[in-house]
C-alpha cells in the first residue's frame, strides 16, 4: 500500500509547514547575538527587529503594534487573557465569571486563570455557530455588580466555521462586559479585523500561518486595558510578560504575517478546497462535511461517513502517504468523538468518523488528488468491510 512519492500534508490547521522566507529570516535572526533589551548595538538590532515585527503582526488584523504582546504562543496568550483580574488605568478591575464558547480550544475550555465554578459555556447551533440569543440570555441573568469575560474563537480548528464575531462584539461591549477573541486559526487565512470586531484582546499563533512553532501574540484592544501579566518578574513586554522575547521566532513570525495577507494565495486555496469537496461528494454520496451551509474558512473540510472509523482512515491515509487529521484526537493517541461536533448535536458515532483535511500555502492540485485518489481506495474497502 505504501508509494515512494513524498509525504502529502494536508493538516494545515495543525500546523503549518515554515514558510521558507521565515526559515531565512529566523537563520538571519539566529546568525547576530544579542538581547532585545541591551542598548549596544547588537541589543539594539534586537530590538529593531522586535518591533518591526509588531507593526507587522498589528497590520494583519488591523490592530495598535503597541498593543502587540509577544509570548510562547497562543495558549499561554489564552491564558493570559482568561484571568479574573484586568488592570484598567493600573487599577485592578474584577471579572467574576468567564463564559466560553462550547467548542473552543482546551486552553479556552479550561477557564485559563478562572476556577472551575466560575466557567460557563455558550451553546452552539447545529452548524457551530454560537447562539447569540441565548448569549444574550446568560449576560442579562448576571448581577447589576457582575462583569463577565467573554471567550468566542473567530474560527473553529475543526470544521472551520466562523463565529458571528461582530455581532457578539457589539453584545458584550453594549452589556459593559470583556470580549477575547481566540483568532489563531482565522489570522491570515481570512480578512480580519480587530477594530470591527471591537473585542479588549485577541490571540494569534505563528506556526499555523506558516512561521516558526513557540511564538504568538496576545494583542491588547483600545485603552490601558489589560490582563494582569501571567509571567512576572521582568519588565520585557512593557512589564506585560517576563521572559527575553524570542526573537528569531518573531523574525519569522512577522515575514508569515506578511505573506499571509496574498488574496491571490487565499482564493487559490479555496478553489482547491471547494474541488476536494465536490470530488469528495462524487466518491462517497452519503458522506456529512460539517458546517457547509454557514461561512467556513476556505482551507478547512471536515467530514465523516456513518460506519467509517476516522481512526482506521486515518492509519490507512497515512500508509498511503497522506497526513490528515482526525476531529479530535485523545492524549493517548486514541481517535475521540469531537467536543466541538458534539456540541452541534452531531451523534457520537458519526462523530468518531470525522476526519479534517486542511490545506495551506504549499498545498497544490496535485495533493489533493493524492488525497482523493487515497479516499476512493480507503472509501470502497471500508464499505465493503461494513457489508461483509
Amino acid at each position: 500500500m505504501t508509494t515512494n512519492r513524498e509525504l502529502t500534508y494536508l493538516d494545515y490547521n495543525a500546523s503549518a509547514p515554515l514558510r521558507e522566507e521565515s526559515l531565512f529570516a529566523l537563520q538571519e535572526a539566529y546568525k547576530a547575538a544579542g538581547n532585545a533589551s541591551s542598548i549596544h548595538s547588537s541589543g539594539r538590532r534586537a530590538r529593531a527587529i522586535i518591533e518591526d515585527a509588531r507593526h507587522k503582526i498589528a497590520d494583519l488584523i488591523e490592530g495598535n503594534p503597541a498593543n502587540v504582546i509577544f509570548t510562547s504562543g497562543a495558549s499561554e496568550a489564552n491564558v493570559t487573557a482568561l484571568s479574573p483580574t484586568w488592570l484598567k488605568n493600573g487599577e485592578p478591575y474584577i471579572l467574576t465569571q468567564v463564559f466560553v464558547s462550547s467548542i473552543e480550544h482546551p486552553s479556552v475550555n479550561a477557564g485559563g486563570r478562572f476556577s472551575a465554578q466560575n466557567v460557563q459555556s455558550i451553546p452552539v447551533d447545529e452548524d457551530g455557530r454560537v447562539v447569540v440569543s441565548e448569549l444574550r440570555s446568560m449576560l442579562e441573568k448576571l448581577g447589576e455588580d457582575e462583569t463577565v469575560l467573554v471567550s468566542v474563537m473567530a474560527a473553529n480548528s475543526e470544521t472551520g466555521v466562523l463565529q458571528p464575531l461582530q455581532e457578539i462584539g457589539v453584545l458584550v461591549e453594549d452589556m459593559g462586559h470583556i470580549l477575547h477573541v481566540d483568532a489563531v486559526q482565522m489570522a491570515g487565512k481570512e480578512p480580519l479585523s480587530m477594530a470591527k470586531i471591537g473585542c479588549n484582546s485577541m490571540s494569534i499563533s505563528s506556526h499555523k500561518m506558516g512561521g516558526p512553532q513557540g511564538v504568538g501574540v496576545l494583542v491588547l484592544g483600545k485603552g490601558d486595558f489589560r490582563p494582569i501579566p501571567l509571567l512576572t518578574g521582568g519588565g520585557q513586554e512593557s512589564w506585560r510578560r517576563a521572559g527575553t522575547e524570542n526573537t528569531a521566532g518573531i523574525a519569522g513570525f512577522a515575514v508569515a504575517a506578511a505573506q499571509s495577507t496574498d488574496p491571490d494565495e487565499r482564493a487559490r486555496v479555496c478553489g482547491l478546497r471547494d474541488h476536494l469537496e465536490e470530488r469528495l461528494y462524487e466518491i462517497s454520496p452519503d458522506a456529512v462535511i460539517f458546517g457547509k451551509n454557514v461561512s467556513r474558512l476556505g482551507n478547512t473540510t471536515c467530514f465523516a461517513v456513518e460506519g467509517i472509523s476516522a481512526e482506521t482512515a486515518l492509519i490507512n491515509f497515512d500508509l498511503f502517504g497522506v497526513a490528515v487529521s482526525s476531529g479530535s484526537a485523545c492524549s493517548s493517541g486514541k481517535v475521540g468523538a469531537s467536543h466541538v461536533l458534539l456540541a452541534m448535536g452531531v451523534s457520537e458515532s458519526l462523530a468518531r468518523g470525522a476526519i479534517r483535511v486542511s490545506l495551506g500555502w504549499a498545498t497544490t492540485k496535485d495533493d489533493v488528488e493524492h488525497f482523493l485518489g487515497a479516499w476512493v481506495k480507503i472509501y470502497k474497502r471500508m464499505k465493503l468491510t461494513q457489508k461483509g
